[in-house]
């Protein structure tokens, strides 16, 4: 077995870990307060709060000015990214839910960032394949159902440019990628895509124990 270097996280390491990391600001802790407070056990889907400082350091590294996100939720990732943009980037959001979007509309429009998020409400599959089928996104985020996270990954990386770097949410799914009697479960289809993107020749990836587990796989030149 490998040599284990994780250090076990505490609840008081964990706050030490938020305590030196760039600090959400008003908006971004609104949000996490009011999804939790009007979703309850949904509020589960938002991304770590870590995580919001670490996409817009992603997108501040790659330069990108083109992402394109695939599951919104109640729009911490997309609001976290947008407004790490310069004046001219754009973010392309999708997802299914006028609900829970809603949420999303309005901390967008108190961070000043709302003309640069165009969010898409439609199957993402279909909104996907409406897009130009040529490389031409900087950043993707992907971290909606799971079954179509192949399917999602099909869609994304032909239409990375060289060098784009696609990010992936939830890839241990809770240690259920373990199981390998389950069958039909998010769990199974998480580890399916796992050796879907270790096997594919056009991406370099690496698997991280950021959160829940996110994948870092960048398009080769």
């Amino acid at each position: 077995m490998a040599n284990m270097k994780a250090t076990p996280l505490t609840p008081e390491l964990y706050e030490y870990v938020l305590a030196h990391n760039p600090p959400l600001d008003p908006v971004q802790q609104a949000l996490i307060e009011t999804t939790r407070t009007a979703l309850g056990p949904t509020a589960h889907l938002q991304v770590a709060p870590e995580q919001g400082p670490l996409l817009a350091f992603l997108v501040r590294l790659t330069g990108a000015r083109h992402i394109v996100e695939v599951g919104t939720f109640t729009g911490l990732s997309a609001l976290s990214m947008a407004q790490a943009l310069p004046a001219d980037g754009r973010i392309v959001t999708l997802d299914v839910s006028e609900e829970w979007t809603a949420y999303a509309r309005e901390a967008w429009a108190k961070a000043g960032v709302a003309d640069r998020i165009d969010l898409r409400i439609a199957p993402a599959l279909d909104s996907l394949r409406a897009m130009p089928a040529d490389p031409h996104i900087d950043l993707a985020f992907l971290d909606a159902d799971k079954p179509n996270y192949v399917a999602y990954w099909e869609e994304l990386v032909p239409r990375l440019r060289p060098g784009g770097l696609l990010v992936v949410d939830n890839v241990l799914f809770s240690g259920e990628v373990l199981d390998q009697e389950a069958a039909g479960t998010s769990g199974a289809a998480v580890r399916d895509f796992n050796e879907h993107v270790r096997a594919d020749p056009r991406m370099e990836s690496v698997l991280l124990t950021v959160a829940d587990g996110l994948t870092l796989a960048r398009k080769r030149g």
